[in-house]
């Protein structure tokens, strides 16, 4: 039976709507019956394409959905795990300013809704460790229930001791990877470092899921790999996607 990790991280451009064509179609050909668990898609709203076929993981990814129509969806959603900005410390957030509304807005919905609760996710840099160290600090009395993280590189091992040392870190929490991909634009480069790290999580109890970056026709900006998509343009899924969500063991 496949280990059950992942997560689909489904850019919200693949749904029609918001002026835009998407290619909600191709929801219908992903396969929850191997390691796929879970879908995202960095919002609030659930794709309805979905169909409630696998949990979706809503994101306050900004302070803009803390209130509105954003926040009324986080406060009434059936969903038991809720993510909490998205690398803030590019946003101009700072830990202090997060740790206040951590226990404001966001540890109410454990206490009155029990809800599951992921710190924010920053990048891997220097910056970013910073952050979320400073954070996890100043809300430790209240601490997440998931860690969130990110990582982009071309080398594996980087990737595997990064994640290490971050659970060595912070070792009661465990870590929900909600972003990782390979930046080399060759792809078997690509494949390498993916089926290194996918298979090496799968193997640690304190990695509860993570999510390859990312299924969208077009790429996000310069810094991603056209190599490491997991869409094709026309809305059809690449090799590795198919790799992804194969109940068998990934490999090269």
């Amino acid at each position: 039976m496949a280990i059950k990790k992942r997560c689909l991280p489904w850019d919200w451009t693949n749904t029609d709507g918001a002026g835009h064509k998407g290619v909600p179609w191709a929801m219908d050909k992903v396969s929850f019956k191997g390691p796929l668990r879970s879908v995202s898609n960095w919002n609030t709203w659930t794709p309805p394409e979905l169909k409630g076929r696998a949990p979706f993981r809503p994101m306050v990814r900004t302070e803009a959905q803390l209130n509105g129509e954003d926040w009324n969806r986080i406060q009434s959603t059936k969903e038991n795990i809720i993510h909490f900005f998205n690398e803030p410390e590019r946003a101009g957030i700072t830990p202090e300013r997060a740790g206040d509304i951590w226990q404001k807005k966001m540890l109410p919905l454990r206490a009155k809704h029990g809800k599951k609760l992921v710190s924010p996710s920053c990048a891997s840099d220097k910056a970013g460790q910073d952050w979320i160290h400073k954070w996890m600090g100043l809300v430790s009395k209240h601490p997440p229930d998931f860690l969130g993280l990110h990582y982009y590189g071309t080398d594996g091992t980087k990737a595997i001791d990064y994640l290490q040392s971050m659970h060595n870190r912070h070792p009661h929490t465990p870590v929900i990877l909600s972003e990782f991909a390979s930046i080399s634009r060759d792809y078997n480069e690509v494949l390498g470092f993916t089926v290194q790290v996918v298979n090496w999580m799968d193997q640690k109890d304190w990695i509860y899921e993570y999510a390859l970056f990312g299924c969208m026709r077009q790429v996000a900006d310069s810094f991603v790999s056209p190599a490491a998509q997991l869409m094709k343009p026309d809305g059809s899924f690449t090799d590795l996607m198919w790799k992804y969500m194969s109940d068998q063991p990934m490999h090269r």
